[in-house]
């Protein structure tokens, strides 16, 4: 499963990041004319938060999310104030554990999906104690 270790408060009085910004998309095919420029700067905040007060980093540990892009390393942006749904990519807390799964909202229950077939889904008891802590919005994926 994939589990967080330990989300990190992104202070709301700091930037993240402020970059330079090609003014010309880049081919990842064949190359294009060289831009030796740049248009400015960009602000990762404006692009990558929607709410700076609900939001937290956390680090995947694991490799149940694979299928989705989300690699045993990588950050998760997380927004805690966004109401899960079919389909969402979650931090769930499953009797205490933290797990990084797919929610699914079935006829027939609660599944946490896994997003590697090496990992079962967890098909969520009835009696079991399930809470979303929030909803990934961003996967910062190392390359």
């Amino acid at each position: 499963m994939g589990v967080i270790v330990g989300p990190h408060v992104i202070d709301a009085g700091a930037s993240l990041l402020s970059v330079l910004v090609s003014p010309v998309p880049v081919a990842a095919g064949f190359p294009s004319p060289a831009q030796d420029y740049f248009d400015g700067r960009i602000d990762l905040n404006e692009h990558l938060i929607k709410d700076i007060t609900s939001t937290y980093v956390v680090r995947v540990s694991g490799e149940s999310m694979e299928g989705a892009g989300i690699s045993d390393g990588d950050e998760l942006i997380v927004n805690r104030a966004l109401e899960p749904v079919d389909g969402s990519v979650v931090v769930a807390v499953l009797d205490g554990e933290l797990t990084i799964q797919r929610l699914r909202i079935t006829a027939t229950g609660v599944v946490l999906q896994a997003e590697n077939p090496a990992f079962p889904d967890i098909r969520v008891p009835a009696l079991s104690d399930l809470s979303i802590w929030g909803v990934a919005t961003r996967c910062l994926h190392h390359v």
